[in-house]
């Protein structure tokens, strides 16, 4: 059932352009919500990030955890310089606190070409790239991070996989999955592992093998990490979900962005039972900063992964349908190659083509039958 309702969004936009992605998408978020109706959307500030350590002493402070905790999504716009670091040398990455904090599992990374935007792989059959990487977001070799023991000689990070996480990690795949079977695709899962070397990853793939046995409407597959690295190169259009560790997921994430025309073109979102944030997969670019060259479509299609998110958990379908039209937007901005942004060696930049956005949600219809 529909009901009218405010969904109260943190908003975090970060370091560097995420300061000048955020404000153009929190505009769009308006417009679509305008049109379509049915919810409202409330954005409370929740500063974090390099700028915010150098200016309190604390990346993240406990109001914008206690925030992003209560909201009922995060927005999230680039968090890090790479001149503002810990005592430690490392760099300030409050997303992973955000995570972590939040049990986060879920770290959703779609795989989708936009037609009209150029792309390095060409597919001579004719068929878009459209497939979904769930990187796990909690554990795995991330759970080292700040644990790891160093020496003069010797340096050790320990890889953890749990049975709770994983179970909760492939049920999620195979609802995905699910979904989208429904709207034509493969419905396969395929678990990326290194299951012939490391114990941790067959542990990881006999886990996925019991919630396989759960799922018998949808196919599931396997696929070592190095195999799929070359087959998202070679075939990238016959897969559906692939379900992998984290750093496994870190690293096959980005090569996915780069099928698609590069970080600026791919959203993301980190969800877990409760919460969920979502963002760019870029970061936060401080070489272009304040030059009006930042590319905002990772960021409006990451607010529309949200909007898709926010109705599906609290079943209002016009904030599916809102989801669902700002997506179509970006994509006729694109089309007719009427936009091409900087890093893929054009002159559009944040203005042009949140702009173009804009105009392609006052001109398309909302959609009917979600």
């Amino acid at each position: 059932m529909t009901t009218d309702r405010t969904f109260n969004v943190a908003v975090m936009p970060g370091d560097g352009i995420g300061q000048e992605i955020m404000p153009v998408c929190l505009e769009i978020l308006d417009a679509v919500k305008s049109r379509v109706g049915g919810f409202e959307l409330s954005y409370i500030p929740a500063p974090a990030g390099a700028q915010v350590y150098l200016d309190t002493g604390d990346a993240y402070p406990q109001s914008s955890r206690d925030i992003a905790a209560q909201a009922d999504a995060i927005l999230l716009g680039a968090m890090g310089l790479p001149s503002v670091r810990y005592q430690d040398g490392t760099e300030i990455t409050p997303q992973l606190d955000l995570r972590f904090d939040l049990g986060l599992y879920a770290g959703v990374r779609p795989v989708r070409s936009i037609p009209g935007a150029p792309n390095p792989l060409s597919d001579e059959r004719g068929q878009a790239i459209d497939f979904v990487l769930i990187r796990e977001s909690t554990e795995g070799l991330f759970a080292s991070h700040g644990k790891g023991t160093v020496d003069d000689n010797r340096a050790t990070d320990t890889m953890v996989i749990t049975r709770d996480t994983c179970e909760r990690l492939f049920d999620f795949s195979f609802a995905l999955a699910r979904r989208r079977k429904t709207e034509g695709k493969r419905g396969c899962v395929t678990c990326v592992d290194k299951a012939n070397i490391f114990a941790s990853m067959a542990f990881f793939r006999s886990v996925f093998n019991e919630r396989a046995a759960l799922n018998t409407d949808l196919d599931a597959d396997y696929a070592y990490v190095d195999a799929m690295a070359l087959n998202m190169i070679r075939r990238p259009w016959d897969f559906d979900v692939l379900v992998t560790e984290n750093m496994f997921g870190d690293i096959l994430s980005d090569l996915g962005a780069g099928l698609i025309g590069g970080m600026g073109m791919a959203p993301s979102a980190d969800i877990g039972d409760n919460n969920a944030v979502f963002q760019p997969c870029h970061g936060s670019a401080p070489d272009i900063m304040g030059s009006g060259k930042a590319n905002p479509t990772a960021m409006i299609l990451s607010a529309a992964m949200m909007l898709d998110w926010l109705g599906l958990r609290h079943d209002n379908s016009r904030c599916v349908k809102a989801g669902a039209l700002l997506s179509a937007a970006v994509d006729d901005a694109f089309s007719g190659n009427r936009l091409l942004p900087h890093e893929l060696g054009g002159t559009d930049g944040t203005a042009a083509i949140a702009g173009a956005v804009m105009a392609a949600l006052r001109g398309l219809d909302v959609p009917d039958g979600l």
